[in-house]
């Protein structure tokens, strides 16, 4: 019982920075405009939320200021899909490319010449609320003692669900994926309800990267996110671009996480290639897009160009 509270725990740990990412990715693509530089976003989100984290030492102002970061990239990435109608595949590869390289430019700079930043002081990482709420050592401890990052993500799914599904706004969005000719007859802007959309994905991207650095490894390295962006875009799309089911495809995609992470341990004895479990959740994310991704239906305009007056 006890090695599955420890497998819970790191399924919920991994899971946060996937549901935030996802979330970000649900936004964009109900909105119409793909976003494959949710990895990018997700970059320069961990290595500005550590820099700030570990010079503030205030981990809430760290996620701020990852969240603006990736605001910025998103913001790049609409007006080259939204004002001047690029394609978007390779505006969110180019926003790939060029996240990670100011991330290690800047950290160079910041940091005398080194590619991580300085560890964060565990004091200055982001809390645990349940910290001391369970007897210590006791299963519910050991599954639920974890960052304030989680539970917010969880919330998160709930708030983007009513937003999209309640909301005028939502349905401004999801009118603008699905039919931007008739939502600009209804007299909604479309051009300003997607760059909002793509910003709102780059804001929580960059959260999601900072949740990691900010709370899961205490500072930013080159291959801290490794695919991860990829993998939160993977979620939304076996989600069926729904954040309730793009929720739970990121909790599945961490349980990968977690499960790999507990058959590494050595103390378990067990004699798995450590490059072979390193590939279980990149695995699990392709038989996952192979068995569903027949049966998701992405938003009618998803990745289609609008200029205003079109039908």
């Amino acid at each position: 019982m006890n090695d599955l509270a420890i497998i819970l725990s790191t399924t919920l740990m991994y899971s946060t920075p996937l549901i935030f990412t996802a979330l970000g990715g649900v936004f964009s693509e109900n909105s119409g405009i793909v976003n494959i530089g949710l990895e990018g976003m997700m970059t320069i989100g961990a290595f500005v939320g550590a820099t700030a984290g570990y010079l503030t030492g205030n981990p809430w102002l760290g996620l701020l200021c990852a969240g603006i970061a990736g605001g910025i990239f998103a913001l790049i990435h609409g007006i080259a899909t939204i004002s001047f109608n690029a394609d978007h595949t390779i505006s969110g590869v180019a926003i790939n490319l060029l996240a990670p390289g100011v991330a290690l430019f800047a950290c160079k700079i910041l940091f005398n010449g080194s590619v991580t930043t300085p560890t964060i002081a565990m004091e200055n990482k982001i809390p645990r609320p349940l910290n001391g709420v369970f007897e210590s050592g006791s299963i519910l401890d050991t599954i639920f003692n974890t960052y304030a990052t989680t539970y917010i993500a969880l919330a998160l799914i709930v708030v983007v669900w009513f937003v999209l599904y309640k909301t005028k706004f939502g349905l401004r969005v999801r009118a603008v994926g699905e039919h931007p000719g008739a939502a600009d007859t209804l007299g909604i802007n479309v051009s300003r309800v997607r760059y909002i959309s793509v910003i709102l994905s780059g804001i929580l991207a960059g959260i999601g990267g900072a949740s990691m650095s900010l709370a899961i490894v205490s500072t930013f390295r080159p291959a801290l996110i490794s695919g991860q962006g990829y993998i939160a875009l993977a979620a939304v799309i076996f989600g069926k671009w729904r954040p309730q089911w793009a929720g739970a495809a990121c909790l599945l995609f961490g349980f990968s996480t977690g499960l790999t992470v507990y058959l590494g341990n050595p103390s378990l004895g067990m004699t798995i290639n450590e490059n072979l479990l390193s590939m279980l959740p990149y695995i699990v994310t392709l038989v996952m897009l192979v068995l569903f991704v027949r049966t998701s239906k992405a938003p009618a305009a998803l990745g289609n160009p609008y200029k205003k007056g079109e039908r």
